[in-house]
């Protein structure tokens, strides 16, 4: 199915030998999604935005919203983001910075210039470990199509990064099913379905547009990330001689 409000792809969309779609390119998104996923008004360190949440409002649980408030609250200085920690997904998808995707019949790299995160999505017909001893700042990420949709189910979260600058969060119970689809030759449409039953009462689901990066000669740069300063952040400072 296609998304909601997003146009049927064109004919001349780009494919693979295989006649896949292909995602290959560098993008970016326009959206304000990053600094607040729910509608906001402008305020001093986000631009207004109308949201990207599928109904408007998260469905937090009542013993979970207070958190959300105190991230609020803490987001100057709290925000992972601060401290050049992999942003997760699906926040690293529209985080309002340029990415990179390769992709080959058994998988599609992502490499972001933030951070120099890279993810892998395994399209070769893999499934999840059947265990993940140890959590994961991306994910495990696995990949189907169906049609002309790339359809990608990702698990095994750590619970220490955010959805957003705004404080929404989740916890290491995460599941989270991204879809991808041409809606041109230039433009993706991602909708992302996030499942935490620890922090929201339903699962709830996002859209935002990828724009293809036409300038002429653009490319990735090494993106130095400047943390805040020491003494801002580190949770032992107070203990430490």
């Amino acid at each position: 199915m296609a998304t909601p409000g997003a146009a049927q792809p064109a004919g001349n969309i780009p494919r693979v030998a295989s006649g896949k779609p292909d995602f290959s390119g560098i993008w970016q998104t326009l959206s304000e999604a990053d600094y607040d996923l729910e509608p906001h008004a402008g305020r001093r360190d986000a631009p207004p935005g109308p949201g990207v949440v599928e109904g408007g409002l998260l469905p937090y649980r009542d013993d979970a919203h207070a958190r959300k408030g105190e991230n609020f609250a803490n987001r100057a200085e709290d925000d992972p983001r601060l401290r050049c920690w992999v942003l997760g997904v699906p926040r690293s998808v529209y985080y309002p910075g340029p990415f990179q995707i390769l992709q080959r019949d058994r998988d599609l790299t992502l490499a972001h210039q933030f951070g120099h995160q890279v993810r892998t999505v395994h399209t070769n017909g893999t499934l999840h470990p059947d265990s993940i001893d140890e959590p994961l700042w991306l994910g495990d990420s696995r990949g189907t199509w169906k049609g002309d949709t790339l359809i990608v189910d990702v698990v095994g979260f750590y619970d220490e990064t955010l959805l957003d600058r705004a404080g929404n969060y989740h916890s290491a119970d995460l599941h989270v099913v991204e879809r991808r689809e041409f809606v041109d030759p230039d433009t993706i449409s991602y909708t992302a379905t996030v499942e935490d039953p620890a922090v929201y009462t339903r699962p709830w689901t996002l859209n935002v547009l990828l724009h293809r990066r036409r300038d002429k000669n653009f490319q990735l740069i090494e993106g130095y990330c400047f943390t805040l300063p020491y003494e801002q952040h580190h949770p032992y400072k107070d203990s430490e001689q």
